[in-house]
C-alpha cells in the first residue's frame, strides 16, 4: 500500500486521460485534476479545512490524492475514502478557485469510485439500501414515513420523549435525526399530478419539483411557493410521476441510483409544456441542472437531460428574473439571509434572494462568513456531526451577535439545521424560507 504522503510528494505529468487507479466507470476527470494549480485561495473558504486544519481535508489536497491515484501513485484505501467522505462538498473552494476547478463534480466522481471498488461493512450496505434504494426513491414509502412522524408528534410521544431525556440514550445519528424534526410536521404531504391557475393576467407556465423532505415535512413551503407563483401570474403545474432529484445519492456516491431517478423525473417533466421547471432546495437545484452531466454517456437520454436541465431554475432565480408584481403588504424588521451552498457556490444564485426580500420591505444583514456552510450538507450532519456541530455553533454564534427578527434561507437542510441551532442555544428567532416571506407580503398569514 502507497501511503499518503509519498503519493503526493510528486506528481509526474501524464498524458490525458489517466484511469490507473480508478475504474474507467466515472473516474475524476483528469483534465481537470490538472486544472488545480494547488494556489491554495480555497483553503480558508473550505470548511474542514477550517475546523481540521489538514491538508489533506482541503480541496487543494484531496485534488492532491485523486491525482495520485489516477495516476497509479495510491490506491483507493480506507485513508483516501475518510478524506473524500469527510468532505461536505459545499463548493466554496469553487467560488474561490481562479482556475475555475469544479470540485463538486470531482469528488462526487471519487466518492462514487470508492462504492463500486471498495468493500462496504453489511451494516452500511442495508442502511444504504434502505434510505437511498427504498425510502427516497418510493414517494409513497417517504409519505408514510412522514405520517408516522405526524403521529409521533401529534400524539405528544416528542414531547415526552424529550422532557424525559430518553434521547440521550439514543445513538448520535437518531438524536440529530430527531433534533432537527419541525416544530409542526404537516399531516399530509403535498399531492403531485395538480394543475394551479395563474392569477390575474397570465404571464407563463412553470412546473414545480415537489421534492422528498419538501413534499413531506416542509409541505406548507410548498404550498406558499405555489400560492406565490400563481399570485405573479403563472400557472404551476406539479407533474405526477416525480420523483427525489438524486442529489442526496450523487453526494453519496450512489450515481447509478441517482441516473435512474433523474430519468424517471425526465419522463415525468417531459410531459408538461413549461417555460421553466422550479426548484425550491438549492441542492435539488444543483443535481437538476446537471442531469446533462449526469446522463451525457446515455444515448437514449442525454439530449433530453440537457434540455431539462437548461429549464431548470431556483424560485429565487425565477422570480427576481420575472420581476414582482406589487404586493399588497411590505414587511419589516432585520433579516439575515443564509446562503445555501448549493445556491451560492453550486448556481451562482446570490444577490436574488437579497433583492426580494429588499423588495418587500425588509433590510437584509449580513453574516460575517454568511456563505460559509452551515454543516446540514445533505446527511453530513449525521454522518459527521462533530464538524458540522462546530459549523452550526458559530454560525449561531454570530446569529446571537447580530440578533436578527428572523433567519431566511432557501434550501431545506438549511432551514432544519439552523433551527436546531437556534433551539439548542435557546434563540427564540424564527427560520423561514425566502417564498415564506414573499407569500406573507402576498397576504398570508404567518405560521
Amino acid at each position: 500500500m502507497v501511503s499518503t504522503v509519498s503519493a503526493v510528494e510528486s506528481a509526474p505529468v501524464h498524458p490525458i486521460p489517466l484511469v490507473q487507479g480508478f475504474t474507467p466507470d466515472h473516474p475524476p476527470d483528469y483534465a481537470e485534476i490538472l486544472r488545480c494549480t494547488h494556489c491554495g485561495l480555497c483553503l480558508n473558504q473550505c470548511p474542514t479545512f477550517r475546523v481540521l486544519g489538514w491538508e489533506p481535508d482541503s480541496p487543494r489536497g484531496r485534488i492532491y490524492l485523486m491525482r495520485a491515484v489516477a495516476e497509479g501513485r495510491l490506491e483507493l484505501n480506507p485513508d483516501f475514502r475518510e478524506h473524500m467522505e469527510v468532505c461536505l462538498a459545499c463548493r466554496a473552494c469553487q467560488t474561490a478557485c481562479p482556475a475555475t476547478v469544479q470540485f463538486g463534480r470531482l469528488v462526487e466522481a471519487a466518492r462514487w469510485q470508492i462504492r463500486h471498488t471498495m468493500p462496504i461493512a453489511p451494516g452500511e450496505r442495508l442502511l444504504r439500501a434502505v434510505a437511498f434504494g427504498l425510502i427516497l426513491s418510493h414517494p409513497t414509502l417517504l409519505a408514510l414515513l412522514s405520517r408516522g412522524l405526524w403521529l409521533y408528534q401529534a400524539a405528544g410521544i416528542q414531547r415526552m420523549i424529550r422532557k424525559a431525556g430518553w434521547l440521550n440514550r439514543l445513538p448520535r445519528a437518531l438524536q440529530t435525526m430527531e433534533n432537527m424534526l419541525p416544530d409542526r410536521i404537516p399531516s399530509r404531504g403535498m399531492a403531485t399530478g395538480r394543475v394551479f391557475p395563474a392569477i390575474g393576467e397570465r404571464r407563463g407556465r412553470v412546473a414545480l419539483l415537489a421534492g422528498c423532505v419538501m413534499r413531506t415535512l416542509l409541505a406548507p413551503i410548498q404550498e406558499a411557493t405555489i400560492r406565490v407563483l400563481t399570485r405573479q401570474g403563472f400557472e404551476v403545474v406539479v407533474p405526477r410521476g416525480q420523483v427525489c432529484c438524486g442529489a442526496l445519492h450523487v453526494h453519496a456516491g450512489e450515481r447509478h441510483r441517482a441516473q435512474a431517478l433523474a430519468r424517471r423525473n425526465l419522463k415525468a417533466f417531459m410531459r408538461e409544456e413549461v417555460d421553466a421547471i422550479l426548484v425550491n432546495a438549492a441542492g435539488c437545484g444543483v443535481a437538476m441542472k446537471e442531469y446533462g452531466e449526469l446522463l451525457n454517456d446515455d444515448p437514449r437520454w442525454a439530449e433530453a437531460a440537457r434540455a431539462f436541465s437548461a429549464k431548470v431554475r431556483d424560485v429565487t432565480e425565477f422570480l427576481d428574473a420575472a420581476g414582482l408584481r406589487p404586493l399588497p403588504r411590505r414587511l419589516s424588521g432585520r433579516v439575515v439571509y443564509q446562503d445555501p451552498c448549493h445556491l451560492a457556490h453550486g448556481q451562482g444564485v446570490r444577490a436574488q434572494p437579497r433583492r426580494l426580500l429588499r423588495a418587500i420591505g425588509l433590510t437584509v444583514i449580513e453574516l460575517p462568513d454568511g456563505d460559509l456552510c452551515c454543516g446540514s450538507a445533505g446527511i453530513y450532519n449525521i454522518t459527521h456531526p462533530e464538524i458540522a456541530n462546530a459549523l452550526l455553533e458559530e454560525k449561531v454564534a454570530q446569529i446571537r451577535r447580530i440578533a436578527p427578527d428572523r433567519v431566511v434561507t432557501a434550501n431545506a437542510g438549511c432551514m432544519l439545521q439552523l433551527a436546531m441551532g437556534l433551539r439548542r442555544a435557546g434563540l427564540a428567532i424564527p427560520v423561514q424560507h425566502v417564498v415564506e416571506l414573499l407569500d406573507e407580503a402576498g397576504g398570508n398569514s404567518p405560521g
